[in-house]
This record gives structure tokens, sequence and C-alpha cells, in this order.
């Protein structure tokens, strides 16, 4: 290894006299042996003469050595990566369990745009998805009265009408979550059912959240760690505040505790998890139901054109199946609803009568004394007879 002080240092007594002196006869021993890079036998004892005492001295006492869990030195190189990501499994799950929470529906959508009631921030773009910090000021959507003095380029203009769609969709997400938060409230049981769960950060992530606990309801924060340093919203549960350092790891907990997901108007981040979650379901590979909502009509339609996949045979006519289209936050609630009780509701009820009709009435499930229609109401009850 290369010493950096070596540049600094006075020229050995060898150097100084010359040829003749540094021609001398080599010291004896083995430490002289191994200095030269030669091999040699050790002393007895615990080391060479000048590094720790005399031979046979008994050296100085050692501190303990940090245990291999607590050494961070180890936990964050390379080879504690496999530690580092199965904690990333471990400890979220050992959080969900203490908090009760049985199942989520999470809400994707842009971190770029703020609500209507910031009035400061309405029409503020941000630099980079999940920053805290704002785009440029040629980027930022134009004021009114720019527009009005003429002094807004094109791309300020086009900012400014979109800045004012995204921020509807914020409140939308913040309606649809405060809707889903107080029926799921009402769901007898004795867990946490069909939480709203986000990715943390600003923008549709933070209506969600913001929705749900203004509806009383628990809500989760799937935060990331990123080079802007994305920070969570003030609007998650502290105890369901979780921050991740591998994308993967927070891709599974997105899906593993699901059974619902609604895809908010976005960029790459939105359409990534959208067509993971689809692609899952298209396969096969999840072993459960989940209900898929998109939600903004006019901006899917001019993003996608997945009738183009469908003709040229990429995809199967009824992959579209694969999930739902809503514009009211009102439209988006019925169909979770109903996929969220006709998948899962009904099915536990429906359990739970068979197993108190086999005990003879002393059945202390969840949802001992409730009857399929009392989730699904008279109207979808008729629907699935």
């Amino acid at each position: 290894m290369d010493d950096p002080g070596a540049g600094n240092r006075e020229p050995r007594k060898g150097q100084e006299r010359g040829k003749d002196e540094s021609a001398r006869a080599p010291e004896a021993g083995p430490a002289a042996a191994r200095a030269k890079g030669a091999p040699g036998p050790l002393p007895l004892g615990t080391g060479d003469e000048g590094e720790t005492g005399p031979a046979g001295a008994t050296p100085p006492p050692l501190p303990a050595a940090p245990l291999a869990y607590e050494n961070p030195g180890f936990l964050n190189s390379a080879d504690g990566r496999l530690i580092r990501i199965i904690s990333e499994y471990l400890e979220p799950l050992a959080r969900f369990r203490r908090e009760q929470i049985q199942d989520t529906v999470v809400f994707f959508g842009s971190a770029r745009f703020r609500g209507r009631d910031e009035a400061d921030h309405a029409l503020e773009l941000l630099e980079n998805t999940g920053s805290s910090r704002p785009a440029p000021s040629e980027e930022q959507p134009a004021k009114a009265r720019e527009i009005a003095a003429g002094e807004a380029t094109d791309l300020q203009r086009k900012r400014a009408v979109a800045a004012v769609e995204m921020a509807r969709y914020y409140e939308d997400a913040r309606r649809l979550a405060q809707l889903l938060t107080r029926w799921a409230r009402n769901i007898p049981s004795r867990k946490h059912r069909f939480v709203v769960t986000s990715g943390g950060g600003p923008g549709i992530m933070e209506a969600a959240n913001r929705g749900a606990r203004e509806a009383g309801g628990k809500t989760i924060g799937l935060n990331i760690s990123l080079p802007f340093e994305q920070t969570p919203n003030p609007w998650i549960t502290p105890s369901l505040n979780f921050e991740f350092h591998y994308f993967f790891m927070r891709k599974l907990w997105f899906a593993y505790l699901s059974k619902a997901l609604v895809v908010f108007p976005g960029g790459f981040g939105t359409l990534d998890e959208m067509f993971e979650i689809l692609t899952l379901t298209q396969t096969q590979k999840l072993a459960k139901r989940i209900t898929v909502v998109v939600y903004g009509k006019d901006y899917w339609s001019k993003v996608l054109n997945l009738e183009a996949l469908v003709d040229a045979g990429a995809i199967s006519p009824k992959d579209i199946e694969l999930f739902h289209v809503a514009d009211t936050p009102e439209q988006a609630f019925e169909i979770l609803r109903r996929g969220l009780t006709e998948n899962y509701l009904a099915a536990e009820v429906a359990a739970a009568s068979h197993r108190a009709g086999q005990e003879n009435g002393h059945d202390e499930d969840l949802m001992a004394g409730w009857t399929v229609e009392d989730f699904l109401g008279p109207e979808l009850a008729k629907t699935r007879k």
C-alpha cells in the first residue's frame, strides 16, 4: 500500500552516507527477513522485538472486539450485503405484525405535484421524482401575471395547465383514500384491513397518506433512499414509516400485503410499479386476486395505447381486463369495495360461518355474526346469486 507520508520523511542514514554504508550486511533475524518480504519463523511469544516489547513480554490488554451484528464496518461492506437485504424483509415484517397490519391498498402516482391548498407551491414542479428541491425557473409553470404580460414561454404555459390538472389528481387521491379508510375501519377485525400505502414521498403519495390519516386510519409510507434525498411526508403513521435502500425489497413490500392497487397519473416510477403488478397478475405469480384501478382516463389514454399491444399480438385481449379505469374518487371507491369484498371479505365470512356451524356456535373468528350482505350491500349481493 502506498504510504501517504513517504514524501515528507527525512532520508534514511544509509542514503545520506552513500553506497558503502548501504552495502553493509543486513541484520540477521526473522523480523528483518520478513521486512524484506522473505518468510521466516515467528519467535515464541506474541510478536517481534520492538513491536510489542521484548520477546516473551505480556502485551497490553485488548479491548473486546465488536460483535459481528454490531460492527458497522462489516454491516455496511459488500460482505454484509445479504444481511442488509434480509433486514429489509424481516424488520418491516416484524413491524407490520406488531402494528396488526393484515393487508394494504397501494397508491402510486407522481411525486412532482402539490395540492391546491398549498398556495405558494400549487404550481411548483420538483427537480426530480422524490426531490424536495424545485425545478429550475425556466421549467416552472407560468404564473397568471406572466401569461397576461406575455412573459411566459410555451413550455411554461403548458406546465401551468398541467400543474392545475395534476393538483386535481392530488385532491382526488386524497378523497379516495378517505373513502377507502372510512369503509375499512368499519370491517370487524382484530387487525387493520386494506391500509392505504404509498411510496412515502410528496405529490400523489402524500395525498394518499393524508386522506387516510384525515379519515382516522393508519397509513403506511415505504420510502426509498435516493441521491436527492426524498423525505417522508408528514401524514404517514410514524410507526409505519419505512426507509429502504434496495428498490427490489421495497417492491416486494408493495406487492406482498397488497390486495388492490390504484395508479394515478405519474412518470417512470408509476409505470414501473403498474406494469410489474400487471405482469405478476398476467403470469399468475400472485397467490391472490388483486384489484387494479387506473385513475384518469384522459391522462392514461394519451400516455398508453394498450390496444396497439393487442393488435400486434403482444398481449391477449383478455389482458385488458386485468385493470379497471376510473375518473372520480367515488367511482374508484366502488370498484375497490366490490373487488375487495368479493375477493376477500365474502370468502372470509363464508369460512367463518362454516367454522361457527362446526363449533356449535362457539366461534370467535373475526367475521363471526356477519353475512355476505353486510359487506356487499343488497345490490351487490343480488349480482352474486
